[in-house]
């Protein structure tokens, strides 16, 4: 493999000595724009769902339309970071955009609900490229000291296409049509393009290995199995059922057939020698956790306040406000402490004890429980959210060698959605048996008609029911959000755990490698302050 140390640079558009690249700020604004892309897309396309039913039909076939792109997603991730690394980082996140936007462009196009699924893949195998791509190339560009300061500033854009995704969904759908969902994403997606082609300059890599085929598609399977066995459980088949066994099966193959493989392989998908750093495995369990926290407080916090507080669903995202806005804010906030000391044990500690306190806070809820009680738990976990979700990407970055950033942050990455995934499967199973049995306690047999087919009822379904019932279900959901989050702070305790034993490396500038410093990859350049 070619030198992976060699200078990168920003354009040679300078300022005197001592200063740093003018451009880099063209190049982070095309950053936070794939960002933009890769995490907005879902949220607007959850808002426009319904209407693209009602025009294309095929209602059976919905939970696919984000189940194809999640799939994609997944099992490219690791993909796109092990390419980056051979074959050189900016062509390949070109490359990924180029493939999101065909999607895109596809997608919007669909005449039916089998094309609009199978063009929903392409746009998640681009997508699986954006995520990795933006965290390498800032790995690439940017000291370990000064990484924090810009990941925080990416997190921040995480948190506001949460909260900005349904509200631009709605008024997309409303005023110009489903399909500029995805049409939207064309001009942006188009200006990040140029952005990245004409002002980012990175070495050119060359791998003279053959790519592994064998792994890629043995993690791809593994992979597929775990999401689609996370997705059906439960709901599609029962978690007994032959099908959700035969997919443990194949995914448990698949999975120890790829570790033993990767011991084999001349160029490994994911060299599993980067585990052998305490601080990479940590890192990876507690983005694992975060992601199955995250992803279940989203999903079941918009439904308690629906359901039992009569929020309405119209803007959905300003109901998770709270969580979401002391989430950006603390990111931004660690990310720029971390710059000044170049220490950072304290946030993965303080995350976890504040998102396991407020995870056990968001338990205690039931029908009484006011709005702004509510926002103030759902703050604490958002606070602790904040301090865990890029510190763990940058600990990691910081945990292996240059020649691996691609890959350190494609398994960062897919470890927090796989714990997405889990967390939405457990967490919504725990939910829905409570929620049927309480039914049945409360509702009698009219209740547990009512939720036989599913826990979650929407709010016309909600009005229509006998005031006994309503409170019935009232009761219902208390109950099982009040199981779903208490099991989320027992989980949250694991991430305590492991960031207890997280080594402190100080985080390098932009000088020459300490003595003490031997675990940290090597020294690169700096390239500019904060936008």
């Amino acid at each position: 493999m070619a030198d992976t140390t060699d200078t990168p640079a920003v354009g040679a558009d300078t300022d005197t000595a001592g200063k740093r690249p003018k451009s880099v700020r063209v190049v982070l604004l095309a950053l936070m724009i794939a960002m933009m892309l890769a995490m907005l897309d879902n949220m607007i396309i959850g808002t426009a769902m319904p209407t693209i039913v009602g025009e294309l039909g095929g209602l059976e076939h919905l939970s696919w339309v984000v189940t194809a792109y999640t799939l994609a997603t997944a099992a490219s991730t690791p993909l796109w970071g092990k390419l980056g690394d051979m074959y050189g980082r900016k062509g390949t996140f070109m490359s990924s955009i180029v493939l999101f936007l065909i999607g895109s462009a596809l997608s919007g196009m669909a005449q039916n609900m089998g094309e609009l699924i199978g063009f929903r893949a392409i746009q998640g195998l681009g997508a699986g490229g954006l995520m990795v791509g933006v965290m390498a190339i800032i790995g690439d560009l940017i000291p370990p000291r000064e990484r924090g300061k810009y990941q925080g500033m990416m997190a921040g854009v995480m948190a506001l296409a949460m909260i900005g995704g349904p509200l631009v969904g709605g008024t997309i759908t409303d005023h110009w049509g489903w399909r500029w969902a995805f049409y939207i994403n064309l001009p942006l997606g188009v200006v990040a393009l140029v952005a990245v082609s004409v002002v980012l300059h990175l070495p050119k890599k060359r791998s003279e290995a053959r790519i592994d085929y064998l792994g890629a598609a043995l993690l791809t399977v593994g992979i597929t199995a775990i999401v689609l066995v996370t997705t059906w459980g439960g709901t599609e088949y029962a978690w007994t059922s032959a099908r959700i066994m035969e997919l443990i099966g194949i995914g448990v193959a698949a999975l120890v057939g790829f570790v033993f493989w990767q011991t084999k392989a001349a160029e490994p998908v994911v060299p599993l020698h980067i585990f052998r750093s305490r601080n990479f495995t940590l890192m990876s369990v507690i983005g694992f956790i975060t992601g199955f926290v995250m992803f279940g407080a989203t999903l079941f916090l918009p439904l308690y306040q629906q359901s039992v507080q009569g929020a309405s669903a119209t803007n959905s995202g300003l109901l998770l406000l709270p969580m979401l806005g002391a989430m950006l804010v603390t990111s931004m906030v660690a990310g720029r402490v971390t710059t000044n000391t170049g220490r950072y044990k304290v946030f993965p500690i303080l995350g976890s004890v504040l998102m396991t306190v407020g995870l056990y806070l968001l338990s205690t809820m039931d029908t009484g429980t006011s709005r702004f009680t509510s926002g103030v738990f759902m703050a604490v976990v958002g606070f602790g959210m904040g301090c865990l979700m890029q510190i763990t990407m940058l600990v990691a970055q910081n945990s292996v060698e240059m020649k691996d950033m691609g890959v350190a942050s494609s398994s960062t990455t897919l470890f927090r959605t796989l714990g997405s995934s889990f967390g939405v499967a457990i967490m919504g199973a725990l939910f829905n048996n409570r929620v049927q049995d309480v039914m049945s306690e409360r509702g009698g047999a009219l209740g547990s008609k009512i939720t036989e087919q599913s826990a979650q009822l929407d709010a016309k379904s909600l009005e229509k029911l006998p005031v006994l019932v309503r409170e019935a279900y009232q009761h219902a959901v208390s109950a099982g959000t009040h199981s779903a989050f208490l099991l989320g702070a027992v989980v949250a305790v694991v991430a305590l755990v492991a960031a207890v034993f997280v080594k402190e490396v100080p985080l390098k500038g932009a000088g020459p490698k300490a003595e003490d410093e031997p675990d940290a990859p090597a020294a690169q350049p700096p390239v500019a302050e904060a936008v």
